[in-house]
C-alpha cells in the first residue's frame, strides 16, 4: 500500500504564494527512487487538469501553460516528497490540488491516466 499525503493548501489573497507538499510513504521501496510525480487540480463541475510534473531525478519538468513562470515543481527523494511552489496566485488557481505518483517510471507525464497513486487532495483558495 502506498500513501500520498498533500499539505499546504489554504486561503490566500490574489498575488500571494503557497507551497504544496506531497509526501509518499508505504511500500515504495520496490521502486524507489524511480518514480515520476505530478500535480493536478480540479474544480467542481470540471475535469481534473494537469498542472505540473517532474521526472524521477528532477532533471525534467513540465507545466501547464497558464502556470509557467509562476509555479515550480521540485522533489527531494531523500524525503520522498514533491513540492509545488505557487507564486502570483490568481482566483483562477482556486481548486483542489492532487499529487500523483507513477512508479518505476523515469519519465514525467502530463496525462492523468498513467499515474497509479493519488493523494486525497489539498484545497487552494485564492481570493480577489
Amino acid at each position: 500500500q502506498v500513501q500520498l499525503v498533500e499539505s499546504g493548501g489554504e486561503l490566500v489573497q490574489a498575488g500571494g504564494s503557497l507551497r504544496l507538499s506531497c509526501a509518499a510513504s508505504g511500500h515504495i521501496s520496490s521502486w524507489y527512487p524511480i518514480y515520476a510525480m505530478g500535480w493536478f487540480r480540479q474544480v467542481p463541475g470540471k475535469e481534473r487538469e494537469f498542472v505540473a510534473s517532474i521526472n524521477w531525478n528532477g532533471g525534467s519538468t513540465y507545466y501547464k501553460d497558464s502556470v509557467k513562470g509562476r509555479f515550480t515543481i521540485s522533489r527531494d527523494n531523500a524525503k520522498n516528497t514533491v513540492y509545488l511552489q505557487m507564486n502570483s496566485l490568481t482566483p483562477e488557481d482556486t481548486a483542489v490540488y492532487y499529487c500523483a505518483a507513477r512508479p518505476q517510471s523515469r519519465v514525467a507525464s502530463t496525462r492523468s491516466d498513467v499515474y497509479d497513486y493519488w493523494g486525497q487532495g489539498a484545497q487552494v483558495s485564492v481570493s480577489s
